[in-house]
């Protein structure tokens, strides 16, 4: 089930964006392999499974990849795979004897999806760096913080993920896609200062059209706009307004009780400031549920800021099953949705090796074949 049903990938296990693209293509119907360090096994019981959601929905095998008989595996499932994905720095898995040149001759047709955060080649390839740098680097964290204020790093979702699987899972559908017609694969080198550079695409067009200034908290979408920000309630909640169009904003202020008042027009930028602490008092009047009840399901482009706890409990997430229960753990459900080829539910994130010997028996190892893997310590 799902836009992916049978396509095959391995998976090489890796930190954050890795499995976030190995989730993504599973939950979209792929068989993913993962394929764990035999030195990460240490058992567990398959009815508890790990709560993390990254990890759903795949199978893992314990191999130890610089054993030669662990390699051997590795190569031997790459022969029956359309992709592999891994997301260590540039030349490990040529170090291990696997690297694109190796797998590619051992199938013509896979796609060797590569996830770093500078890229496969340049002058910082080879250092170490996490989101927040990849993000620094392509022009992204300099925007988002307060006036005059220093920046700051919206969680990890921009570099990691954002910028980072999703552009690696969307690269593996496309050259997947691809293959299936010209016979051939190629490897995708998916860096997240790319991706999170791709993101700011938008920013880049308001800055060359000559309305975007280079200080935070000075524009529409950075919380310089009295109509484009979040405001506190007498509660200690918060609301999100984004009232950007004049008919919206208009409706904001019918709302608010504001529009029999002569204000300055909504574009006056040397008015945003006094507008906005007009705003702060204003919102502070009211709890967050009161002003739910006044402006939620209106065109003002309004919600109430919800906790992680909250989310999964809104009327509108109710509704569309947005979170599921997946081995006990609350998960978001997988996304995007489809009409005709709706992708099950996603299983429980497995214990590292937890499937080593029912996986490689479906992917082709004999029972002699993994008995030997096994005496000589290969798999785990």
């Amino acid at each position: 089930m799902g836009p992916l049903d049978g396509v095959r990938i391995v998976e090489v296990a890796g930190i954050g964006p890795g499995p976030f693209a190995g989730m993504m293509l599973s939950d979209m119907g792929a068989e993913v392999l993962r394929v764990d360090r035999a030195q990460s096994v240490r058992g567990g019981d398959p009815s508890q499974p790990p709560p993390d959601p990254l990890a759903r929905g795949r199978r893992s095998v314990g191999l130890d990849l610089k054993h030669p008989d662990g390699l051997a595996a590795l190569l031997r499932l790459v022969e029956g795979a359309d992709g592999l994905i891994e997301g260590f720095r540039p030349g490990v898995m040529e170090r291990l004897g696997a690297g694109p040149d190796v797998c590619l001759e051992r199938n013509a047709k896979l796609v060797y999806g590569r996830m770093t955060g500078w890229g496969q080649e340049g002058p910082m390839a080879h250092a170490a760096g996490h989101d927040i740098n990849y993000i620094a680097l392509a022009g992204a964290l300099d925007p988002i913080g307060p006036k005059g204020g220093k920046p700051v790093p919206p969680l990890n979702l921009v570099g990691d993920f954002g910028g980072g699987g999703m552009f690696l899972a969307f690269g593996m559908a496309c050259a997947l896609f691809e293959a299936r017609g010209s016979g051939q694969g190629q490897v995708v080198d998916a860096a997240m200062v790319d991706g999170a550079s791709t993101l700011m695409a938008f920013i880049r067009g308001l800055q060359a059209m000559g309305v975007w200034r280079e200080e935070r908290g000075a524009n529409m979408l950075d919380g310089g706009a009295h109509f484009y920000d979040t405001y506190e309630t007498s509660d200690g909640g918060y609301v999100s307004i984004g009232s950007i169009e004049p008919q919206f904003y208009a409706e904001l202020l019918d709302k608010a009780g504001l529009s029999d008042e002569s204000l300055p027009g909504q574009m006056a930028r040397d008015e945003w400031p006094a507008m906005k602490e007009r705003f702060e008092a204003l919102f502070k009047t009211k709890t967050r549920d009161q002003w739910c009840e006044i402006m939620e399901g209106s065109d003002i482009c309004f919600a109430p800021v919800l906790s992680l706890s909250e989310v999964p409990n809104h009327p509108h997430n109710v509704h569309r099953a947005s979170f599921v229960d997946v081995g006990g753990t609350q998960q978001p459900a997988p996304a995007p949705r489809f009409s005709r080829t709706a992708p099950a539910a996603p299983a429980p994130a497995a214990h590292p090796g937890e499937h080593t010997d029912a996986a490689l028996a479906d992917w082709g190892f004999s029972e002699s074949e993994r008995e030997q893997l096994r005496q000589s310590k290969a798999i785990a």
